[in-house]
């Protein structure tokens, strides 16, 4: 991410130390982190669903994403929001929440176009998404996705190592011709 994406991203321009604290506090064991690979096996775009408790009965989500400028546009940030919002409603939460910079319309727009409220106060802005409760529909729609996903991701892989192993044969095959 180049210095202007970390703005957008963090609110301020994240140093690689800042970065580096960012990820070494994701917690695992309890938030989520989704991602998207190309056919290369790169990491495109990834997703933070972060969990806070509010109260007993109200459960909160807060949402981040970061998208590759080179893919920007394709609506990969709007595919792992709605991923985060199944999957959110499905763990019982009650409200996704955004944070960002009031300059970064393509979060927003993807907020808005979610139906959530936006409230901009000055530099920031504040989005939040009442989610209904989890149903038979949004599990099996999740439960779906996974699947998909995880077929994604395996065929992208076996592509990404059966190139490498071709590769890997023809640069040996050339080293015994020459």
């Amino acid at each position: 991410m180049d210095e202007h994406d970390r703005y957008l991203r963090f609110g301020y321009a994240a140093s690689d130390v800042h970065i580096r604290h960012y990820v070494e506090g994701l917690r695992f064991g309890c938030d989520e982190v989704f991602g998207i690979f190309n056919w290369r096996m790169r990491l495109i775009a990834m997703a933070h669903l972060a969990y806070t408790v509010r109260s007993r009965s109200e459960q909160s989500a807060e949402f981040g994403v970061s998208v590759a400028p080179h893919v920007r546009g394709r609506g990969y940030g709007a595919v792992l929001f709605a991923h985060a919002v199944r999957h959110a409603r499905n763990e019982g939460v009650a409200q996704l929440v955004i944070h960002a910079l009031s300059e970064n319309a393509p979060m927003l727009a993807i907020a808005r176009n979610a139906g959530a409220s936006v409230l901009r106060e000055g530099s920031e802005s504040e989005a939040r998404l009442l989610l209904p409760p989890a149903d038979f529909h949004s599990s099996a729609s999740e439960w779906w996705q996974d699947r998909l996903a995880g077929g994604d991701y395996a065929l992208k892989n076996a592509h990404y190592l059966l190139r490498r192993w071709v590769r890997r044969g023809l640069g040996r095959q050339r080293a015994v011709v020459s």
